[in-house]
């Protein structure tokens, strides 16, 4: 009898158990309004790249900390946001951005690199 019960048991939790990947419960809303840097892109860079990316940071010979520094290295910033995890080129180290921050920033180059 308290086998029927255990099997029961973990028959009910395995099966209860959902198997969703990220990509599938992450926000991936196109984004129709216009991406600027000032309003959208600017607080994931420094959120996600600064302590990095600055004067006293590990890559400080690739500084983003204006707007010419991150749309001048706008294509490599693609780049290695998209990256998959485990690649060790990957950015950011240790993390990695949400979907909505990495369609944010492709939205910003396919809309211009507009500053303000």
């Amino acid at each position: 009898m308290k086998k029927i019960i255990y099997i029961s048991g973990l028959i009910l939790f395995v099966t209860s158990c959902e198997s969703r990947t990220y990509e599938e419960i992450s926000n991936n809303t196109p984004i129709t309004q216009n991406v600027r840097y000032e309003t959208d892109v600017k607080a994931i860079i420094s959120a996600n790249c600064i302590s990095c990316h600055s004067a006293t940071g590990s890559a400080s010979f690739q500084p983003l900390t204006n707007y010419n520094q991150v749309k001048n290295n706008i294509d490599n910033i693609i780049d290695r946001i998209q990256r998959p995890n485990g690649d060790p080129q990957k950015m950011p180290q240790g993390g990695a951005l949400s979907v909505s921050q990495i369609n944010t920033i492709i939205k910003w180059k396919a809309d211009g690199l507009v500053e303000n």
